[in-house]
């Protein structure tokens, strides 16, 4: 892939602490780079926003991050006020405990209603597939689909694994006929990695190294 096909598929992401100089930097290299989004912390949303304002660069946050446990009412206050400061997209993570237990009729509620507070605006839905099996990986996608999300995401990048080839796959074969797409994120650090990535399935690439891949 060229530089600028890979670069337009990535999140240029930064979701760990931050200074105001390093969001400012981070939008600078999504637009040099022509990143599809930054994605960072709430706290940054209105800072992102200006700094974007204007450019091609969509601005992404993250909800119920990072294990997704909060209350579906918590989420959906958390996903209108992004919005409201000027988020253009949205990653909420799957409550982790319900999807241990299996209990995936109620995670597809919980998407239902972030989808409906996100309205016209994207929504991603984190899985973190490294505490999931394939079955309850093809199960939680199944949950995105009926819930209405138009992405499924592998991973917060905070957990015990990232995004694997397998995973992508799994995801990619499961949601892909339903118009959904997927975003592998988390240890992607190469170019090599993330056009794997893409090999297997994936529409979007969540990274923090989205520079160092597109300069190799």
């Amino acid at each position: 892939m060229q530089k600028q096909q890979i670069a337009k598929l990535i999140d240029h992401t930064l979701l760990k602490p931050a200074t105001k100089a390093q969001i400012v930097k981070l939008c600078d290299e999504a637009k040099q780079y022509g990143f599809a989004s930054v994605c960072v912390n709430p706290c940054h949303i209105k800072l992102a926003a200006k700094q974007l304002a204007g450019s091609s660069v969509k601005v992404c946050t993250v909800i119920g991050f990072p294990l997704g446990e909060n209350t579906v009412q918590t989420k959906v206050f958390e996903t209108k006020n992004a919005i409201k400061l000027g988020a253009t997209e949205i990653d909420m993570v799957i409550n982790q405990s319900l999807a241990k237990s299996n209990a995936f009729k109620q995670i597809e509620k919980e998407v239902a209603a972030v989808k409906k507070a996100c309205k016209d605006i994207l929504l991603k839905v984190i899985l973190e597939t490294c505490n999931l099996s394939d079955r309850q990986i093809v199960a939680a996608c199944n949950a995105c689909i009926a819930g209405g999300a138009q992405f499924v995401k592998t991973s917060t990048g905070f957990g015990k694994g990232g995004a694997t080839v397998g995973a992508v796959r799994l995801m990619a074969e499961t949601v892909h006929s339903h118009g959904l797409k997927v975003k592998a994120s988390g240890g992607i650090h190469n170019y090599d990695e993330a056009v794997a990535m893409v090999q297997a399935g994936a529409d979007r690439i969540g990274a923090s190294c989205g520079v160092e891949i597109c300069k190799e």
